[in-house]
């Protein structure tokens, strides 16, 4: 993943933050937007385009635009590099190939040592029970 070339393709824009905050909040634009189009990158191959179409299905808009906000601290710098750390970490996630898994059979000395515990386990609980008199 070449990190300078995604960096250059980001758009960020400073935004009001919403909620309680007195006047600070309502003077300052402190939460940074993050954009990004997935359909208009240079940075990944068309087989890594398509697992991250897949991938990022749920976060996407219609037009393939990942959008990220951050409003975490009072800092516009500060929020600006956490929506950049978390813009890296989303894709690192989803670029990473799941090992197919591969059928196994349970072996006997399992199946074997499972049933002598269950046999264990009721008699037991068989010592437990009255004695029957009769």
């Amino acid at each position: 993943m070449n990190k300078e070339k995604l960096l250059s393709e980001l758009q960020f824009k400073a935004i009001r933050s919403g909620g309680a905050g007195g006047q600070h909040v309502n003077k300052v634009s402190s939460k940074v937007v993050l954009t990004w189009e997935l359909s208009k990158t240079l940075a990944f191959s068309e087989e890594q385009i398509e697992r991250l179409e897949v991938a990022l299905r749920n976060r996407l808009s219609k037009e393939a635009v990942l959008q990220l906000e951050c409003d975490a601290t009072r800092s516009q710098i500060r929020n600006k590099d956490g929506a950049i750390a978390r813009f890296f970490s989303i894709l690192e996630t989803a670029l990473i190939r799941e090992k197919p898994r591969r059928a196994t059979r349970v072996s006997r000395s399992v199946i074997k040592k499972r049933k002598d515990n269950k046999q264990q386990l009721s008699l037991k609980k068989a010592m437990r029970r009255r004695p029957d008199l009769d």
